[in-house]
């Protein structure tokens, strides 16, 4: 059997294939190799050989995954203060400083999206229960009845970044990049109104994700009726200037919705445009709370229930769009707009 090795890491040198940096606020970026300067990125609590993944090069494309991984010296790469130990057979296995989680979801990921249990992944590729924080030196119970070969929606965290495994089967379900412009331009099509103000409100361009157009629609995230952008509304916190009329940067505090009269944040609505983070290629008619990335109904909920690790030792469900922390009773609301989109 061949096998089509790939290594996952901070560190930039050429052993690693895929550089992963935990960036500022709650969002991550992969780098492809090649793409740093020889040497390490900013303090990350990512291990800087912090997986290797092995596939199959023929039918049926098995991959499985194992923590740490190969240096320039082709030997497995541990931190001094990373968890060793001698298995009944006498050979040497251990985990990562901070660790290699591993959930695999519970039914298929595109059809019943369902959490599963979070692992932690050996270098042997043995699976254990989680470790009672992610540095602790004491390893967590040997779970014989798992095995650390990916799935699709297979999620790796590494303490910093979590990545998502997909497989052509599942990736044929999802829509492409080709088919989310579709979409946006179907929305744009139905000229959507903002109910106040009339004006008529159009989804940014895919490439233009960061930069707020005056056409762009905005959501109250509380109730999920879709407006234009305004100035008003705005309820006085404490700690908070309010110019007249009740008027303060959008940013700040709460705003009343002009149609429900319900208080909570106001934002912008943005396409999600990363195809594979999709459940399905339905209609984009909902938005996470309280960031305001817009896709399927299923991608939402799907998304919405699954807990991904924080910190230490929490969980906390977030958009997979930019990683925000979700909020409400559900995560995610259904967007009401004014016009024929409904």
């Amino acid at each position: 059997m061949f096998y089509l090795p790939r290594q996952i890491g901070r560190s930039t040198e050429n052993m690693i294939d895929f550089v992963v940096t935990d960036t500022a606020g709650s969002s991550t970026r992969c780098l492809a190799r090649g793409q740093g300067q020889g040497g390490q990125s900013v303090q990350s609590t990512i291990s800087r050989y912090a997986c290797r993944i092995m596939c199959e090069r023929s039918a049926p494309y098995t991959a499985r995954i194992y923590a740490a991984g190969f240096d320039s010296s082709k030997n497995i790469f541990l931190g001094e203060r990373a968890a060793k130990w001698r298995t009944s057979d006498g050979l040497m296995d251990g985990l990562t400083t901070n660790g290699v989680l591993v959930m695999h979801p519970a039914g298929e990921f595109v059809s019943e999206p369902a959490p599963g249990v979070w692992r932690e992944i050996s270098v042997c590729g043995n699976v254990f229960a989680l470790r009672e924080t992610r540095s602790a030196q004491q390893r967590g119970t040997l779970v014989e009845n798992e095995s650390n070969t990916l799935q699709d929606g297979s999620l790796i965290d590494l303490c910093g970044a979590t990545l998502l495994w997909r497989t052509p089967s599942g990736l044929r379900r999802t829509p492409t990049l080709k088919q989310l412009e579709t979409l946006r331009q179907e929305l744009n099509a139905a000229r959507p109104q903002c109910p106040v103000g009339f004006n008529t409100l159009a989804f940014p361009s895919l490439a233009r994700r960061e930069i707020v157009d005056k056409k762009q629609p905005w959501v109250y995230v509380n109730c999920g009726h879709v407006h234009g952008y305004h100035n008003w509304g705005y309820r006085k916190d404490k700690g908070h200037n309010v110019g007249p009329g009740g008027t303060a940067p959008a940013s700040t505090g709460e705003r009343e919705c002009p149609m429900c009269r319900r208080v909570g944040p106001y934002v912008p609505l943005w396409l999600g445009c990363e195809g594979g983070l999709y459940l399905d290629a339905g209609p984009p008619t909902h938005a996470f709370c309280p960031c305001g990335h817009v896709c399927s109904e299923k991608t939402v909920a799907g998304w919405s229930q699954i807990p991904l690790p924080h910190g230490t030792h929490a969980f906390h469900a977030a958009c997979p769009f930019c990683g925000t922390w979700l909020t409400g009773e559900h995560g995610h609301i259904k967007l009401i707009f004014q016009g024929p989109v409904d």
